[in-house]
């Protein structure tokens, strides 16, 4: 292949320099990424009193196999919990972006929220547009070298307190935060805050919209879940365009009456519609794989329409049968009735099963090597083993008893009298029952059932069977 092939093939990245712009969408922007940001950065330092438990109120707990968000625990077996809400955030996605199309992505996405934030940096240090591409020209002297280099340090510094924010969901925040400035934090703390600086200081500061348009498989399926009355960001080409295009404002063409003798649409070709873009498409060409639905060119274009004192909604949240016909979209329609009824299907499923959690729950096993034993007074023994799980943040003191067996006797190995099960902790005991010889090969079906003492907690049975000898 030759040299010519190859530079038609790949193109180098050319720097978009989006240019800031004021507007409800632009406002709303903001305030997604202020609450976003709020949330993440300080949910970490954030205390919970727990009595025994852990107190921070936010916390992924590997090692003791817990999650803890606020009041709420959950256990490895409420894992399903997890399932159930990614199903409800699948579903949602794909709910939203019927009706609105990719407002996630123009909003609430973890790469335009950082990336934006990085922007606010740029163009805080550097200027606006203009004055950042006229940095980009020009040669490498002090006043660039000095901009770039506080801009760059800026973003590490935003990146490092991602990653350790990140990572202080796993630990304790405050702990860590002491171990890491003193070399006592363990090695995949240190990997995981270096990693995600580095990823986050190149993705949200260097690549940015390629992420967008060509590592996300998002932008690559997102048309299957459109249709024609999808509201996205669009174009009303037949009130832009006219019957001869654009044009520029000039010598008879400045006033919507003098345009449209001419023959011209209310579009005069600004171009701030593109400069605003933080992909940098021109939203005039109609749908593309690179628009994330974030609507500043919305707010670009009716801030131009103001100053000429015409009607808003060049550019809008519109239909592609709006855009055509006039006609407005449904909301309610099939498709969005199905995922509508779904979500609340597994969302009420999921509340239901949340607040229904029981405080306690244990497991009975029964040991099989021997599974029965014959004792020197005659009787039978048979062994179990039975793990409690103490969900709530006080301990538990517990009776066990059985029912269904009878002139049974109870033995917990280790010679325990009462049971007490740490606050959210898991208790594992040796339980011997007796009985006297009965039938050989012969099964009885029985219950252990584990009593609060304190009378707090409803008695909780579990089915298990007793075996005689063969």
């Amino acid at each position: 292949m030759s040299v010519e092939t190859e530079e038609k093939l790949y193109q180098k990245r050319i720097a978009i320099h989006p240019k800031s712009v004021k507007g409800t969408f632009r406002t709303f922007k903001t305030g997604v990424l202020v609450l976003a940001y709020a949330v993440f950065f300080l949910l970490p330092w954030l205390r919970w009193d727990r009595g025994d438990g852990p107190s921070q109120a936010v916390l992924f707990d590997i090692p003791g196999r817990r999650f803890y968000i606020f009041e709420l625990i959950v256990h490895p077996q409420d894992i399903y919990w997890l399932a159930g809400a990614l199903i409800i955030f699948a579903w949602l996605l794909f709910f939203v972006t019927g009706v609105v199309g990719r407002a996630f992505c123009g909003y609430f996405c973890f790469q335009t929220l950082w990336t934006d934030a990085f922007m606010f940096i740029e163009r805080w240090i550097q200027g606006d547009r203009q004055k950042r591409i006229n940095i980009d020209k020009m040669p490498w002297n002090p006043e660039k070298i000095s901009k770039k280099g506080l801009t760059w340090a800026a973003w590490l510094l935003f990146a490092w307190i991602t990653g350790f924010t990140f990572t202080a969901y796993w630990t304790d925040a405050y702990g860590l935060l002491n171990d890491f400035f003193t070399g006592r934090a363990p090695y995949p703390a240190y990997f995981t805050i270096g990693f995600l600086t580095l990823t986050t200081f190149v993705v949200a500061g260097f690549v940015r919209e390629q992420v967008c348009i060509y590592m996300c498989p998002y932008s690559r399926f997102q048309a299957v879940m459109f249709d024609k009355e999808t509201l996205i960001p669009s174009y009303d080409y037949k009130r832009g365009e006219g019957e001869k295009g654009r044009a520029h404002l000039g010598r008879g063409l400045k006033t919507r009456e003098e345009r449209q003798a001419a023959g011209y649409g209310d579009c005069i070709d600004c171009g701030l519609c593109v400069q605003v873009c933080p992909t940098g498409i021109d939203i005039r060409n109609g749908l593309q794989i690179a628009c994330i639905n974030c609507g500043l060119c919305i707010d670009a274009c009716n801030e131009i329409m103001d100053k000429q004192g015409w009607e808003r909604g060049l550019i809008r949240y519109a239909s592609e049968q709006e855009i055509e016909t006039g006609s407005k979209p449904r909301v309610f329609k099939p498709k969005t009735i199905g995922y509508g009824l779904a979500i609340l299907v597994v969302t009420v499923f999921l509340i239901y099963s949340i607040l229904h959690q029981a405080p306690m729950d244990f497991s009975v096993n029964q040991v099989r090597n021997p599974l029965a034993v014959t004792l020197a007074d005659g009787r039978v023994q048979n062994s179990y083993e039975i793990k409690i799980n103490n969900k709530v943040p006080r301990p538990l003191r517990l009776d066990l008893g059985v029912e269904g067996l009878a002139d049974a006797e109870i033995e917990i190995a280790g010679g325990k009298k009462d049971i007490e099960v740490p606050s959210d902790k898991l208790l594992h005991l040796l339980v011997r029952v007796k009985l006297p010889a009965g039938a050989k090969n012969s099964q009885q079906n029985f219950r252990f059932v584990l009593t609060d003492k304190d009378g707090q907690i409803k008695p909780v049975a579990m089915n298990a069977t007793f075996n005689m000898p063969r």
